[in-house]
């Protein structure tokens, strides 16, 4: 009866198919496209970067829905390292996935701040302020959570309806008349400039894709449904695929809605672009309340972030890759306050240091790139280890192993491209993941010897 009932329970395509798409629909979409469209020299350059960052997303799901499948534990993502490499590596590549998920929050936050900012100001706000708001969003949802509250699932989930219904309402503005031309401001190349340089067009790119991989970012949670898909050796790249192709239509879209509404030059200087399309197509009162629902799903975002990565902490404590310190839990409450307020502390320190957007992004997928190529590297190591399971029944992605290659180095671009075009910001990333070596071998180390002695 047992089996039965498991068999019952596991997601079918559509089950999956939804999922993924959850995963990967975020807060982004309502603010990149500025940050893709300022790097990009031409529109096409843009576009492809949309393209090329659904199909980085597409072979890196599929790669990672088969490291799910050959090491099926609860938490895959961050033990797969512990499994696969060094402990040091392991210690060091989870902590900056931490630190990258407390600067995708802060960013998040900052995205809903510039939004709420242009209802409450009539001029620009300065980032100083914007910086404020959002810290003030994530002090606020801290104490819910310290305090033991929780917003229950169902409203997570018309949180997120809302969001898809935003997202149509941007691509309805397709049919709505597109933006006046004599309106635009001039192209950013003289009339007499010579055509880019190869290199120049590849530079372009290559940054323009750093802000399309944070709006694609969430498929790599594909890793932990290997064992809970229903016949999965055919229902997970569908699944994947069917999910993927549906977010790449949508997110070309939403890209196409606002180059129609607003220009594709506009596009490079317009602060909540989301807002002001929705102002184009229902005036101010529709902006009003396009701002208000979009605010609301960041809180949603910022809520989900404080309640999930304590509790990643805290199995990294149990496993022994973080201090045991971070375990320690208020059982009238169910709330880990150790973890919960250190993720915060991180939070806020970020905003701190990097209060715009364009900072956190550029951290942000800095570590996200040393996480990720990292991560998908391990399907060569798991390969060779579990060469038995082959022909049982599990998920054995086609294409091996072109798909994780194409994702490495792809990563392996974005990442270069960070360097080159924000060195500090990679040098501060190079730097955070140095510290946690050490920390691994002047603390983490020591402890365990010290319980072994």
């Amino acid at each position: 009866m047992q089996n039965n009932t498991g068999k019952n329970n596991q997601l079918r395509l559509f089950d999956l198919t939804m999922i993924v798409v959850g995963l990967v629909i975020g807060m982004g979409i309502f603010r990149t496209a500025t940050d893709a469209a300022s790097a990009s020299l031409t529109p096409t350059i843009y576009f492809s970067a949309w393209i090329a960052g659904g199909i980085i997303a597409l072979c890196g799901a599929l790669t990672y829905a088969e490291i799910g499948s050959r090491y099926p534990v609860t938490g895959g993502y961050y033990k797969i390292f512990a499994a696969c490499y060094h402990p040091s590596v392991a210690f060091a590549i989870n902590c900056i996935i931490l630190i990258s998920n407390a600067a995708s929050l802060s960013g998040v936050a900052l995205i809903g701040s510039e939004y709420l900012s242009q209802l409450i100001f009539d001029e620009p706000a300065s980032d100083l302020v914007k910086s404020l708001i959002a810290m003030s969003a994530i002090l606020v949802f801290y104490f819910v959570n310290l305090a033991g509250l929780r917003m229950s699932s169902q409203t997570q989930n018309i949180l997120m309806l809302i969001k898809i219904l935003m997202v149509l309402v941007l691509i309805g503005a397709l049919f709505f008349p597109g933006a006046d031309p004599s309106s635009l401001p001039p192209s950013s190349l003289p009339p007499s400039s010579l055509p880019p340089s190869s290199m120049s067009l590849i530079y372009s790119f290559g940054v323009a894709l750093i802000a399309v991989s944070f709006t694609y970012g969430g498929y790599q949670q594909t890793i932990n449904f290997g064992e809970e898909v229903k016949d999965a050796r055919k229902n997970l790249p569908r699944g994947i695929v069917i999910g993927i192709l549906m977010i790449i239509g949508l997110y070309l879209l939403v890209q196409m809605a606002y180059v129609h509404s607003i220009g594709f030059e506009a596009l490079k200087s317009t602060r909540g672009i989301a807002a002001v399309v929705a102002e184009k197509m229902f005036g101010p009162t529709g902006k009003t309340i396009f701002t208000l629902l979009l605010f609301l799903a960041v809180l949603a975002y910022v809520n989900v972030l404080l309640l999930s990565n304590p509790r990643v902490m805290y199995a990294m404590s149990k496993d022994g890759i973080l201090p045991g310190m971070f375990a320690k839990a208020d059982e009238k409450r169910g709330v880990l306050t150790v973890s919960l307020t250190v993720f915060a502390a991180i939070c806020i320190i970020v905003l701190f240091f990097a209060n715009t957007f364009e900072k956190i992004l550029g951290f942000t997928i800095f570590l996200d790139s040393i996480g990720m190529a990292t991560s998908a590297a391990t399907i060569f190591i798991l390969r060779k280890r579990t060469k038995h399971l082959d022909g049982t029944g599990i998920y054995t992605m086609k294409w091996y192993p072109v798909l994780p290659l194409v994702f490495m180095i792809a990563y392996t671009f974005v990442g270069i491209s960070i360097a080159i075009n924000t060195p500090v910001l990679a040098l501060t990333g190079l730097a955070v993941f140095a510290v946690f070596l050490g920390i691994y071998f002047l603390v983490v180390r020591n402890s365990k010897g010290a319980k072994h002695s």
